[in-house]
């Protein structure tokens, strides 16, 4: 089984012109926890994920009403919590590739790359859906 087969194909994506509350949005309305951020070229600049988010949101502004942190992260260019160093993996890849990649980083996902454009995205997510099609 490769990633193609069972990677999600659309694609929540973000311009790093934004700001976190946006993202913020993103993730909320769509469930998601990961978001790439890429260029007009749909090549993949960066990285969110949720855990970012929260880091980006002192303690002091986490007890705050919602108004004042959507004001808050809406201050906040997405470059500024964005990670640059991107993994990512082929659509041709072994699922047990990606699986050992976000494994050893210890991180939620990685962007599907096809000539260095965004195609995909595998998460663990994902992952779970080969275990629960095992057999006992």
């Amino acid at each position: 089984m490769h990633v193609r087969d069972i990677m999600t194909v659309k694609v929540f994506t973000i311009g790093a012109d934004k700001k976190l509350f946006v993202a913020n949005e993103i993730m909320e309305w769509a469930h998601i926890r990961h978001i790439p951020v890429v260029d007009t070229s749909n090549r993949v600049v960066g990285i969110i994920s949720h855990r970012d988010l929260l880091h980006a949101a002192i303690s002091a502004v986490a007890d705050a009403p919602a108004v004042e942190r959507k004001r808050y992260l809406g201050a906040i260019p997405i470059t500024k919590v964005m990670r640059t160093q991107v993994h990512t993996v082929s659509p041709d890849a072994p699922v047990q590739e990606a699986a050992r990649r976000m494994r050893a980083s210890k991180i939620g996902c990685l962007p599907v790359l096809a000539e260095g454009k965004l195609i995909g995205i595998i998460s663990e997510f994902d992952l779970l859906g080969i275990v629960e099609q095992l057999k006992d």
